[in-house]
C-alpha cells in the first residue's frame, strides 16, 4: 500500500529536478562587451558560435584553430579595455580592419 504512495511521489520529484534545471540564452546581436565580461558563460562559449555564424556567412567550413584562438584573445582584449560597444562591432571591426 505505502508503495502505491511513494513511487508517484518519487517519479514527481525526479521530473522536477530535471526541469528545475536553468538556462541561459543570450542575444549575441545585443550582447555588450560590458556584459561579456559580467556574464556568468564562458566567453569562449560565445568566440565559438561567433566563429561558426562568420564563418558560415563567407561559406567556408574550414576553421584554422590558431587563428581562431587568436582573433578571439583579441576580441576579449578589445571588450575589456575600454570598448563600449556591443560584442558583434567588436568583431566587425576586427574583421574589417584586418587585425
Amino acid at each position: 500500500m505505502k508503495l502505491k504512495h511513494i513511487l508517484p511521489g518519487l517519479i514527481l520529484s525526479v521530473l522536477a529536478a530535471t526541469v528545475g534545471q536553468a538556462q541561459v540564452t543570450v542575444d549575441i546581436a545585443k550582447i555588450s562587451c560590458e556584459q561579456l565580461t559580467l556574464l556568468k558563460v564562458n566567453p569562449d562559449y560565445l568566440a565559438l558560435w561567433l566563429s561558426g555564424y562568420y564563418n558560415a556567412k563567407h561559406d567556408n567550413t574550414v576553421v584554422d584553430v590558431a587563428r581562431f584562438k587568436d582573433f578571439a584573445t583579441k576580441v576579449k582584449r578589445n571588450c575589456l579595455y575600454g570598448n563600449k560597444g556591443t560584442v558583434m562591432e567588436t568583431v566587425e571591426k576586427l574583421l574589417s580592419s584586418g587585425k
